[in-house]
């Protein structure tokens, strides 16, 4: 290789470099809804689409999650989904208020010591949706009271999670199965 093409090389990677480290440094800092009410966030709700996780890749169908207030003040987590063997997969954990101002940001465990961010980025006025991620931009979910979601709805949450910094091409949406059209009896009170 000639000391020229060495150059140029070198130079290609430094202003590769230079568009990434600039494009990491305009990205705003995640921002979460002004407020959660705790009591009409508990209850279920359907998983619509996600960014792929590692945690999920079993996942087929059915993903839905239950969330019940604790009365130290902690939210318990049910995580469940049908995995391509036809074998329900559930995970339990616990919530933690992480911002005690908004309720919109909670540290979640399913095996201690290890946690995660649980951001609520976007919230319905009437508590039907939710956009739940975390501050990094790694994990996305669409969520909802019902297992179906209309277009119009879906395509208004796209542009949003756009406008915060994600990629909406990474989404995948989940497959709620016929069984599941019928929303939850603990949905319906919230």
């Amino acid at each position: 290789m000639s000391l020229m093409t060495a150059g140029i090389i070198v130079l290609m990677l430094m202003v590769s470099a230079g568009r990434a480290a600039a494009d990491s440094g305009t990205r705003q800092p995640l921002r979460t809804v002004d407020g959660v009410d705790l009591n009409r966030y508990s209850g279920t709700w359907y998983e619509i689409a996600r960014y792929p996780n590692r945690f999920q890749r079993d996942c087929q169908s059915d993903t839905k999650a239950e969330y019940a207030l604790r009365k130290d003040g902690k939210v318990q987590v049910v995580n469940s989904c049908s995995q391509k063997n036809g074998r329900t997969k559930t995970a339990r954990g616990t919530a933690k208020v992480a911002d005690k101002r908004t309720n919109a940001k909670l540290r979640v465990t399913f095996f201690w010591p290890f946690h995660g961010d649980y951001w609520v980025i976007g919230l319905s006025p009437d508590y039907r949706y939710a956009i739940v991620g975390e501050p990094k931009r790694k994990y996305l979910w669409i969520l909802s009271r019902t297992p179906e979601m209309d277009e119009t709805t879906y395509q208004a949450i796209v542009e949003q999670i756009r406008e915060a910094g994600y990629d909406p091409d990474k989404l995948i949406k989940t497959l709620q199965s016929p069984r599941n059209r019928q929303p939850a009896a603990s949905s319906l009170s919230n």
